[in-house]
């Protein structure tokens, strides 16, 4: 009777597969247990054939000690390119283990992409080392990338692509795939780049048209003239927008002489991508962009320390308001009850207006074109909002206490605060993108401190107004 996969599987072929995580944590043992010893045969036999991906999923599971090991175990057959697929604190700690002559192997190995990320993450004096140590034509290549601004498109693209003048005929452009070696063409390209001989960009021939086309036909008789392109100085998040908004899975970089350099691709774009919702969403949370869970101990505690601090200074100007209504809240306990959850749910709507307008600064949704009309939108949902809840509220709070009284107040102050926070929620990012801070980074204590203070002393001062508080 054949066996099934599950119960013939290694921990290895499980790791690969994705299974069960205590096969996985077993495979991770294993393979820690073969670094200590020195093995490099039994390290091989379990990671020989994982997939970049795998291999840079196991490497950050393993051990400060044991991840330069196990590149020095492998040799030359370690894939440089699972360096990739951890985080840059990871990559940067096995990187500063790493003997320079086995950066140098690695590196030579690498599309010029991925080379520059390796390259970046070095400290100068063994940066210089390793271009010293590569070919002419590639240390030119890679270190006019590395002059580019740092997250630019230039750091980003691939310098290695096919280009060919306008008189080649698209016969000839195939005999020239044929002919020059799977070593010399890049990895994976989608198309050709038709340029001058001053290596200006005129145009695109995709593959597909490519193929299609009689051999006869000259490249400049089908390329695309109006192919998008970007600027090798430009964001790379700004060239991730262009990718969305056109469904691009390529892009040729140009410099300010319009002069082809590199190209991006779809792959490098989804890092830039995933790298931006990771960095927003911690922002969000007043955690630093650039923390990862591999991050030295006493440098997390800082960087969170700060942002605490900012919280602690907003609490204590909520507090300030409370304090100023003492004498009615020792009046009215109910007061001191029924406070939080007007600011509360006031803080509620704001953080999720807030949300969607930092969303929208983003991906380039809400400009000052439409700045306006999103603002009333806003308040037009905070009002409904509000009006609902402060109508809900208000039933439950004058039949919790007995009191019909506390009905319109809670449900007006409930009004008022959803309505600021809506207001606060919008404004708030819009104000900080005006003056050139990241909105996701700065707006989140400021829109908390907005809907505690409108909260509180609405509440508290209408009340103080309808049962003629002291």
């Amino acid at each position: 009777m054949p066996l099934d996969h599950e119960d013939t599987a290694t921990p290895a072929e499980d790791f690969r597969d994705g299974g069960e995580a205590s096969l996985s944590r077993e495979f991770v043992l294993d393979v820690e247990g073969a670094i200590a010893l020195g093995d490099a045969e039994r390290v091989h036999e379990l990671v020989g054939d994982l997939h970049e991906a795998d291999l840079g999923a196991l490497l950050e599971l393993l051990s400060h000690e044991a991840r330069p090991r196990l590149v020095e175990l492998m040799g030359a057959d370690f894939d440089f390119t699972a360096l990739m697929e951890v985080g840059e604190a990871t990559r940067e700690d096995i990187l500063e283990e790493l003997p320079v002559e086995t950066l140098i192997e690695g590196v030579r190995e690498l599309e010029s992409d991925d080379a520059v990320a390796i390259l970046e993450g070095l400290e100068p004096k063994e940066q210089a080392e390793v271009l010293d140590a590569l070919p002419a034509q590639e240390r030119i290549v890679l270190r006019r990338s590395l002059d580019y601004p740092e997250d630019s498109a230039g750091r980003l693209m691939q310098t290695t692509f096919v280009a060919a003048p306008p008189f080649w005929t698209a016969g000839r452009v195939l005999d020239f795939f044929r002919e020059c070696g799977e070593e010399n063409l890049p990895e994976n390209f989608f198309e050709v780049f038709v340029v001058d001989p001053g290596y200006r960009l005129l145009g695109t021939v995709f593959l597909d048209a490519l193929v299609r086309a009689k051999p006869s036909v000259r490249l400049d008789e089908i390329m695309q003239e109006d192919r998008r392109r970007v600027k090798a100085t430009e964001d790379g998040a700004e060239a991730a927008r262009l990718f969305e908004r056109y469904n691009l899975v390529s892009v040729p970089v140009v410099d300010g002489s319009e002069r082809l350099v590199g190209v991006l691709t779809i792959d490098d774009i989804v890092d830039v991508i995933q790298e931006q919702a990771s960095d927003e969403i911690l922002a969000l949370g007043g955690v630093n962009p650039e923390e990862e869970l591999t991050d030295n101990f006493w440098w997390t505690v800082r960087s969170r320390f700060t942002w605490l601090f900012i919280y602690m200074i907003t609490v204590f100007i909520t507090s300030s308001v409370l304090k100023s209504f003492q004498a009615q809240l020792e009046q009215m306990v109910a007061l001191a009850v029924l406070g939080p959850i007007v600011a509360g749910q006031g803080g509620s709507s704001a953080t999720q207006t807030m949300t969607v307008a930092v969303r929208a600064l983003a991906t380039r949704e809400l400009t000052s074109a439409n700045a306006l009309r999103i603002i009333f939108r806003e308040l037009a949902i905070g009002a409904v909002n509000g009006a609902a809840f402060g109508l809900l509220t208000g039933i439950v709070a004058a039949t919790w206490f007995q009191n019909v009284g506390l009905g319109p107040v809670i449900g007006l102050a409930m009004f008022t605060n959803l309505v600021a926070g809506a207001l606060g929620g919008v404004v708030v990012p819009l104000v900080f993108d005006r003056l050139k801070f990241d909105p996701a980074v700065s707006s989140g204590p400021f829109v908390t401190t907005i809907t505690d203070v409108v909260g509180y002393s609405s509440f508290l001062t209408i009340a103080s107004l309808w049962f003629h508080l002291g």
